[in-house]
């Protein structure tokens, strides 16, 4: 048993507030997941020919400053790096295969989160209201965010196995439920080349759902060949750089509800989630039907 939430804006007015309006959302669903905690959130764009990547260090004193110096040799200049605890943000012109390889070569430690031009992960262990905690989830701000909170079912509980899960620039995903089919998945997937990092089941929907896009697919098209390809109970969460989209099973065992007024978008497992949201009481509710695709595009 795991919790979703979600969070678009609509009202320009309160991405920074982002944060915190999500923080009680995430906390109400500790009860769901208290093993681990997650968060995507999707920011202003960085410039054109620049990425930015979430890392992740395996201590929470972790000496940033050290690869800050390593990268501005590597680089020949120094990078917007921000660290905090075991978590770092880094913004430079290197894609993405490079700055793998280079950190894998230098400091094999740190773990690559995320990719892209917009989007930021942070994930760990412990109860959500740490993790938020921990990480000044409060003070985040930005367009759009997908959060979890985990009980784990099926493999591990470290901070790798926590969720969401990414694949390829900009793109997450976060799970209620189980995949009975995520081996097959895996055996279509590695010949074409798509390495895996965990054994969780919400890998494999991910990076099948991340491929179809980089097959040429639209978000629509790649989550209709999911109904086909993926087998189980799920509730599926995804945001991209503009999108933000979910998705239920053939049965929608697995809960969801949706609030939506004229300045958000918000998404739970359960209402309770939702309660503390401004205006709620007047929002527009709904529960999600089965193999519907419910996406929201963010405003320009």
């Amino acid at each position: 048993m795991c919790g979703i939430v979600g969070l678009l804006i609509k009202n320009p007015a309160l991405k920074q507030e982002l944060g915190e309006l999500m923080v009680p959302m995430l906390i109400a669903m500790g009860a769901r997941g208290p093993d681990s905690a997650g968060l995507a959130v999707f920011t202003e764009e960085v410039g054109a020919g620049l990425r930015k990547y979430s890392i992740y260090a395996p201590t929470w004193d972790y000496d940033w400053d050290a690869v800050r110096r390593a990268l501005t040799a590597y680089l020949g200049g120094e990078p917007q790096i921000r660290g905090k605890g075991n978590h770092a943000v880094l913004v430079c012109d290197r894609m993405e295969q490079p700055i793998r390889r280079w950190l894998k070569n230098r400091f094999p430690e740190l773990h690559v989160l995320a990719a892209g031009r917009s989007m930021d992960i942070y994930k760990d262990t412990g109860h959500p209201a740490d993790v938020a905690e921990r990480y000044d989830f409060a003070e985040l701000a930005g367009t759009h965010l997908v959060g979890h909170t985990r009980m784990a079912t099926e493999s591990a509980v470290t901070p790798a196995h926590a969720h969401p899960f990414t694949a390829g620039e900009d793109f997450c995903l976060v799970h209620n439920g189980s995949l009975s089919n995520p081996n097959s998945i895996r055996r279509k997937l590695e010949p074409l080349g798509i390495a895996f990092e965990t054994d969780n089941d919400t890998e494999a929907a991910t990076r099948f759902l991340e491929w179809r896009l980089r097959e040429g697919d639209d978000l629509e098209a790649a989550l209709h060949k999911g109904f086909e390809e993926l087998d189980g109970f799920y509730t599926f969460l995804m945001g991209t750089r503009d999108k933000l989209a979910l998705v239920r099973d053939a049965f929608a065992c697995k809960p969801a509800v949706v609030a939506e007024t004229d300045d958000y978008v918000a998404i739970a497992s359960e209402f309770r989630s939702l309660a503390k949201l401004p205006d709620v009481k007047n929002a527009t509710l709904f529960e999600p039907m089965p193999q519907e695709l419910y996406v929201w595009q963010v405003p320009s």
